[in-house]
């Protein structure tokens, strides 16, 4: 519940506060007085969007402070705590400033926050509506969450359960819709992997195996040179036979450590010669050995050898050129490329199990939607029959409204049916749109039965009503404020009102007062009783506030609203 408004230099106002507190608040006012205000306060105040035109002209800020009486146990304490706010004793503080340049800051619970935050918080504190609501009860998607709202938790539960199996059938009907858009594109990669593959694996590479070849290939290619170098290597170091008459190199080794070994008692110092001519006897002797072997490995038919080799590395060299750029893509695409086929052979089951899961959402989704549409068709009957008694209170007596939920021939988000609101003006007439055949006055009181209607399942504490009475008069205004009244017995309500048909049934009256000097209107807020009500409430009946005849008519219509309020 809102306790106060502060506002300093909004528009026409340059300094007012509005005390409101519980019950029926009426705010009335000359034209251009600023009734307007209060609401673009309230606005500025729920983050509603601002620029610098709201700011009084010669100030270069607006500011507007609001003081909320909020439930310890109220999900908007939570919130305000998350945005590093503070609620002292259920009392909430909000703020919000818009300077010339048409920027802004906003403030919860004492402490500087994001304008979302105030927007956030609107939803739990306050429903206003205004012209802009009953253009937007015209619309389809308001008429079938009035529909879902009056259904409770019980419908909210249904349209969730609906929501939640749509969803998993578009879901997979997606998935099914890509999968079969693009098989031809998948058999299509499959068949070219396929043959890769078998490509591939015909070859059989092994990783590094070009080097290898690389190498082999050049020693094929100078075969008879390495076994000439490697023969005449042999028999230097180690032969029956001279080479042009010379030992080899074994002989004249063995024969030095023979001369040394026969000298070597007379001199230690020759004995380090000895043990080194030693050595290399038995390393010449295992290089020797080697030869041999080297030798005796080397094939006798190169040229075979080297053909084979070469035309082995054609083949890799074709997989490179086709798979590559190297031999190691070559292998990696064998083993990706496994992988991936299984999962492209595999779609014509993921097709299969998708279609019977397609199915199988689709009936979860219709039978929820099947009962969604039950429990909407139970609400709406019970809201046209409420609304309707409310609007005979209103003075349109014989006028119904009429809920109609149809099938719509397929299933949607909000599932298989579509709401309508329509208005029976008199018994026996044809129920017509709201959005088309309904006026102004009896849109405003359509939606004025509504809230009544509904606000005993809604959480939200203050409904705010700017001008909700235009194009009615009459005793049709004296109903309004009879139900406005009502509404008050179970919430805040604050009412802009021109009617003092209306302002007449409030427990709280304000009026907005204008003072010219100069160019500049300064408006200011004052609380109203007694003889300054009774003036006010002549003034907005007859436009004379001391008009004997004004005054007795106000006062009547005062002792009229008392009473019924008494009996009530």
């Amino acid at each position: 519940m809102i306790e106060e408004i502060a506002i300093r230099d909004l528009g026409v106002i340059g300094r007012a506060t509005l005390p409101l507190g519980p019950g029926f608040t009426a705010v009335t006012g000359e034209t251009g007085a600023g009734k307007t205000m209060v609401v673009t306060a309230l606005g500025l105040l729920l983050g509603q969007r601002a620029d610098s035109g709201v700011v009084r002209r010669g100030s270069d800020r607006a500011v507007v402070d609001g003081r909320w009486l909020v439930p310890a146990t109220a999900s908007v304490v939570e919130r305000v705590h998350d945005a590093g706010g503070e609620v002292d004793d259920g009392e909430l503080l909000l703020s919000r400033v818009v300077s010339q340049e048409g920027r802004g800051r906003a403030f919860v619970g004492g402490r500087q926050a994001p304008v979302g935050v105030l927007a956030d918080l609107a939803d739990d504190l306050v429903v206003v509506h205004g012209q802009s609501e009953q253009i937007r009860l015209r619309s389809a998607v308001a008429q079938r969450g009035a529909v879902d709202a009056h259904g409770g938790p019980e419908l909210a539960a249904a349209a969730a359960a609906y929501r939640q199996a749509y969803d998993a059938w578009q879901s997979a009907r997606s998935e099914l819709d890509e999968l079969t858009r693009s098989r031809d594109e998948r058999r299509a990669e499959a068949d070219e992997l396929r043959a890769a593959i078998d490509e591939i694996e015909a070859v059989a590479p092994v990783p590094g195996e070009l080097d290898e070849l690389d190498a082999a290939a050049d020693r094929l290619s100078n075969a008879e040179d390495l076994r000439l170098a490697a023969g005449l290597a042999h028999e230097v170091l180690s032969s029956d036979a001279a080479v042009d008459g010379a030992p080899d190199v074994l002989s004249l080794v063995d024969e030095a450590r023979r001369q040394l070994d026969r000298v070597v008692a007379h001199d230690e110092g020759l004995q380090p010669v000895a043990e080194l001519l030693a050595e290399i006897s038995v390393q010449v002797t295992e290089a020797s050995s080697r030869l041999s072997s080297y030798l005796g490995g080397l094939d006798a038919d190169a040229s075979a050898e080297l053909e084979g080799v070469q035309e082995r590395r054609a083949d890799l060299a074709a997989l490179v050129r086709r798979h590559g750029p190297t031999l190691d893509d070559a292998v990696r695409l064998l083993d990706e490329g496994s992988r991936r086929l299984v999962e492209l052979d595999s779609d014509d089951d993921r097709v299969e199990r998708l279609e019977v899961e397609v199915a199988e959402f689709r009936a979860e989704a219709e039978a929820r939607a099947g009962r969604l549409t039950e429990l909407r068709r139970a609400s709406g009957a019970d809201l046209a029959e409420r609304v309707s008694a409310e609007l005979s209170a209103l003075a349109m007596a014989g006028a119904e409204l009429v809920v109609e939920v149809e099938p719509r021939g397929e299933l949607g988000t909000t599932g298989a049916d579509a709401v309508a609101l329509l208005l029976r003006p008199h018994p026996g007439s044809e129920p017509r749109p709201l959005g088309k055949g309904a006026s102004g006055g009896e849109l405003s009181r359509v939606m004025l039965a509504l809230e009544v209607v509904m606000a005993g399942s809604s959480a939200v504490p203050t409904f705010v009503f700017d001008e909700v009475d235009a194009g009615v008069g009459g005793s049709a205004a004296i109903e309004i404020g009879r139900r406005l009244a009502a509404l008050a017995e179970r919430a805040q309500v604050i009412v802009v009102t021109h009617l003092a048909q209306v302002a007449a049934f409030a427990s709280n009256h304000l009026t907005v007062v204008k003072d010219a000097s100069g160019e500049v209107t300064a408006s200011s807020v004052r609380q109203l009783d007694g003889d300054e009500r009774v003036a006010e409430m002549a003034r907005l009946l007859s436009g004379l506030p001391d008009s004997p005849s004004g005054l007795a008519h106000a006062r009547e219509l005062l002792d009229l609203a008392g009473g019924a309020a008494r009996s009530s």
